[in-house]
């Protein structure tokens, strides 16, 4: 008996059939498309969701520039001094971080995440205030972030969507290793933030300014606590639009920074500002940064 002959080996006298060609299903290129839709959109969302890590570097002295304007520090933890920029000290902060070949700003809006974003999406009037503050005392600036919805004239809207903080060092997206709550009493629009170090220990407080009604805004002070920052009534009385000025003393209770080192190192010592902070800067006339660069007052 011969061996079968393929359609490859045949001779002249053999023919290939082809097997029946399949329909064409648009089914299936639906699906195909579908999917890779959906893997493209969740490689945006891990982009989004995930930002540049923060280094490892020591915390650095933090210090205001001779203008009273911005703030110096090592944000991202480095080894480059970052400018936190926010001049009366509202909440309207950006972070322009340094890098080898150039310069990023990063506003207290754009830290917001996706879900956060979201949820505003169909609200209108939010604002974003931000702050920056050595919270826990680990020597990294940490960002106290909020967001809000705005008065309705003279009413407030109890409507807060975010309220929390995010531990140093930051990364360049301004997000954090960590994050806790700021524990509010209150969910009314929040129209300014501050971080202070009034009772001296290296740990700084909040100061959240929220609607009152009337126009006019509550002072609430934040202290550490349980993994998040819990607020109480400061009792400063109430605050309205014509007062706000008298609160905004920029960064002179930080002290200015004096470099004592090659341009381009970031190695700076604090020296008093020859500024009078206002009530709420909480500053006595001079004080050392210590080796960790936390608010440490002499």
């Amino acid at each position: 008996m011969s061996e079968p002959v393929s359609p490859q080996q045949g001779g002249a006298g053999s023919a290939f059939v082809a097997p029946p060609r399949r329909p064409y299903s648009r089914g299936r290129r639906r699906l195909v498309i579908g999917t890779g839709a959906a893997l493209a959109a969740v490689a945006t969302t891990l982009a989004l969701c995930s930002g540049p890590e923060p280094g490892d570097h020591a915390p650095t002295v933090v210090c205001s520039d001779t203008d009273n304007t911005s703030l110096t520090a090592d944000v991202d933890a480095d080894g480059r001094l970052d400018e936190i920029h926010d001049p009366d000290r509202s909440g309207k902060a950006s972070v322009l971080f340094s890098r080898a070949d150039d310069r990023v700003e990063v506003g207290v809006g754009e830290a917001l995440g996706t879900w956060q974003k979201a949820r505003g999406l169909l609200t209108s009037d939010l604002e974003t205030r931000g702050t920056f503050g050595d919270f826990d005392g680990d020597g990294y600036l940490d960002l106290a972030l909020f967001r809000s919805q705005e008065d309705i004239g003279d009413s407030p809207r109890s409507n807060l969507l975010v309220h929390e903080v995010r531990y140093g060092p930051l990364a360049r997206d301004l997000s954090g290793s960590r994050s806790g709550t700021v524990r509010v009493q209150v969910s009314f629009f929040v129209a300014a933030v501050r971080a202070t170090d009034e009772d001296q220990d290296g740990r700084a407080e909040l100061h959240v300014f929220q609607s009152a009604g009337d126009g006019g805004y509550a002072e609430y002070i934040g202290r550490q606590e349980d993994g998040g920052v819990t607020l109480t009534e400061a009792g400063t009385g109430y605050y309205g639009h014509g007062d706000w000025d008298a609160l905004q003393p920029g960064w002179s209770d930080f002290g200015a920074c004096v470099y004592t080192s090659p341009e381009g190192t970031p190695s700076v010592r604090r020296e008093p500002l020859d500024v009078t902070p206002t009530s709420g800067a909480g500053r006595g006339d001079g004080y050392d940064a210590g080796p960790a660069g936390g608010m440490k007052w002499a």
